[in-house]
């Protein structure tokens, strides 16, 4: 008898190829039958009329946190993703000595959006070493893992204080060469590193502080192994971004290793930049290089309040330096004091055009509920006000507690994005899955992708949108075993509905622990996703704990 059946699906494999009807067999975790199969499964799904898939890869995401209290990543799992890369951007939560703990959680609020209280509560800090952090997010995990180790954290780790003062020295080099190692012995997929982030006092993080001596020396231990680099770079700027393209190039081609950046967003105002930036990516992979630019799916959207800090604000100074460093209070009082109320507001003009589209999706007051779903030129009308006036005097009604909604700043050129989407050197990422929960959700990247990308505009195939975060994906950062539907790989599946699959309405929930609050979105469309030939999430039954979930590539033996 075989463990697992999946019956009378359309199976698209991820190699791009057309889909096909077949029974999948699974035993031991892995796919052993592809066809009819008369045997019987002690568990059987039944996909007639859906595809069944190889399970999604996410590969730029921060659930580093949420691991540690949420083996599911929900619910980046229930759309269907089996695999996700934390770590990105510079940081991960290993290798991290005590003392550092909490200069870590405050480069993670800062850059990420990712509150304080939730790892003062959620999270038990019993390891230092990278080793310690595989071995102790391996606990009840339901959702295959492959993490990143944070270039800052190397820094930190050997450089301490001076990490954020200057370059390194030749012994401190070596021994952020022999640490890296070590990080990649335990499980690491690769490095990441940032040239545009700031920690909690606004100063750039520890990466940022390496030249390209250091940046060479880390590459070189990576060319040992043929692990990835993932860098941010200076997105907003294409002449530098085209730059970076170049420099990532030489690394590759030097040491054979895979790099990729993120992100690369279609704007009204820098599209052709978007293009120069690929003309150069086109380029020098004709020269061997492997520079993969990381292309989201979903239009750019920014939920905020005043309660907490909103990065939506970090070009305004006067605002943003009383939302990070003022109190509750000191907020306030910049609202009432009138003198500084009104630079603000002058401040916030060079934005005029945005202020009026801004939507107002939550209070907490009875009175202020017929605002609700109006923007704010709408609310301003009402009360014979400003936009920018309006938002004020609510936050103020509202003791900072009233949500604003920026949608659809950017990346909305769906044909564009299409485009860019369907380019055979563009990987699809940069969702960014477990931070910014305040800000926006960006859980459903990928029904969005079949939903925007197949369905509507047609600017992918099924099959070209299933190999792009599958297989594709597998393939770019070396995850064995993977990404296909096959014998002898391992059964990480997802089955879903071709017709429907897609992303729900955002909505906001209250499961961060110390009683934090997040948006989420719900999966529409998919039925079942297995995780190692064990169902880990149905549409019936919810979240189920069969699944073990792994950490990928795995610890070098």
């Amino acid at each position: 008898m075989l463990d697992l059946v999946i019956r009378n699906g359309l199976v698209v494999d991820g190699s791009g190829l057309p889909g096909y009807s077949a029974d999948i067999g699974v035993r031991k975790g892995r796919i052993v039958k592809i066809g009819q199969i008369a045997e019987a499964g002690r568990e059987e799904v039944d996909a007639t009329g859906k595809v069944v898939s190889p399970g999604f890869i996410d590969p730029h995401t921060h659930f580093d946190a949420q691991l540690l209290w949420d083996g599911f990543a929900k619910p980046a799992l229930a759309h269907g993703v089996t695999t996700v890369v934390p770590g990105n951007c510079s940081l991960s939560l290993a290798p991290l000595k005590a003392k550092h703990r909490m200069k870590l959680v405050g480069m993670f609020n800062q850059i990420e959006e990712m509150p304080r209280i939730a790892f003062e509560t959620g999270v038990e800090w019993n390891w230092e070493t990278f080793d310690e952090y595989v071995k102790r997010i391996s606990k009840n995990l339901s959702i295959n893992v492959a993490p990143l180790v944070g270039h800052s954290l190397l820094r930190l780790w050997v450089m301490e204080e001076a990490s954020m003062q200057r370059t390194a020295t030749p012994s401190e080099l070596r021994a952020m060469q022999d640490l890296l190692r070590q990080c990649l012995d335990a499980g690491a997929v690769g490095l990441s590193t940032s040239f545009v982030d700031m920690d909690e006092t606004l100063q750039p993080v520890p990466s940022r502080y390496a030249d390209q001596t250091e940046l060479h020396a880390l590459c070189e231990v990576l060319g040992e192994y043929g692990r990835m680099l993932q860098i941010v770079p200076e997105f907003y700027d294409p002449d530098i971004t085209v730059a970076r393209v170049d420099q990532l190039a030489e690394l590759s081609i030097q040491y054979g290793i895979p790099t990729t950046f993120s992100p690369l967003f279609v704007n009204a105002d820098n599209s052709n930049g978007v293009d120069r930036v690929m003309r150069r990516v086109d380029q020098q992979f004709a020269r061997g290089a492997r520079v993969w630019p990381q292309v989201q799916t979903r239009p750019i959207d920014i939920s905020f309040c005043f309660a907490v800090p909103s990065l939506l604000f970090i070009r305004f100074p006067s605002w943003y330096r009383v939302m990070r460093f003022g109190s509750h209070q000191d907020i306030v009082n910049a609202f009432r004091d009138a003198e500084q109320r009104q630079k603000m507001i002058a401040e916030a003009s060079m934005l005029n055009g945005l202020w009026p589209r801004l939507v107002l999706r939550q209070v907490n007051t009875e009175a202020n509920q017929q605002y609700v779903g109006k923007t704010l030129a709408e609310i301003a009308e009402l009360r014979q006000s400003t936009p920018v006036d309006v938002m004020i005097d609510l936050s103020l009604e509202e003791d900072l507690d009233a949500h604003f909604l920026a949608g659809d700043m950017a990346h909305n050129d769906y044909p564009r994005v299409g485009a860019l989407l369907s380019h055979p050197r563009v990987h699809v990422g940069a969702s960014d899955g477990g931070a910014h929960i305040l800000s926006f959700s960006t859980y459903g990247d990928t029904g969005f992708l079949f939903s925007k990308f197949v369905r509507d505009t047609g600017s992918l195939t099924l099959e070209g949108a299933v190999k792009k975060i599958t297989a594709d994906t597998a393939n770019i950062w070396g995850i064995p075993e993977r990404g296909l539907l096959q014998k002898g790989y391992v059964a990480d599946i997802a089955v879903f509905d071709a017709a429907a699959i897609d992303r729900g309405p955002e909505y906001y929930v209250q499961d961060v622990p110390g009683d934090g609050s997040r948006y989420v979105r719900d999966a529409v469309g998919v039925d079942t996703v297995i995780v190692g030939g064990h169902v880990a999430w149905n549409r019936s039954t919810g979240y189920r704990n069969d699944a073990q979930g792994v950490v990928l590539p795995g610890a070098v033996v």
